[in-house]
């Protein structure tokens, strides 16, 4: 198998572990029907770590940064969702 770049980023590394969880808050608004809130948080959770492999790919370290700033936007789009989760009792995550 070939070995990407992206792999041996701790970054990547973590936004993977990340979207365990929020994959897992997005289960649990399924469990409740609210589908397009589950499908929104789950395309903002693998924005995250698709834009950092795609980034490692780049032949700049200027085009990178760019990549990662996409989905570091992509981490602020999750915590908003979050946020929601949470007032609208969504979930029962801590």
């Amino acid at each position: 198998m070939v070995d990407f770049r992206f792999e041996q980023l701790d970054i990547w590394k973590d936004s993977i572990e990340i979207s365990d969880i929020l994959f897992d808050y997005a289960d649990e608004a399924d469990k409740k029907r609210l589908f397009k809130f589950a499908e929104q948080l789950r395309s903002a959770t693998i924005s995250i770590s698709n834009n950092i492999a795609e980034g490692s790919g780049s032949f700049s370290d200027k085009e990178f940064a760019s990549f990662l700033n996409i989905a570091r936007r992509s981490v602020f789009e999750c915590a908003n969702i979050l946020h929601i989760f949470e007032r609208r009792k969504i979930t029962s995550h801590n």
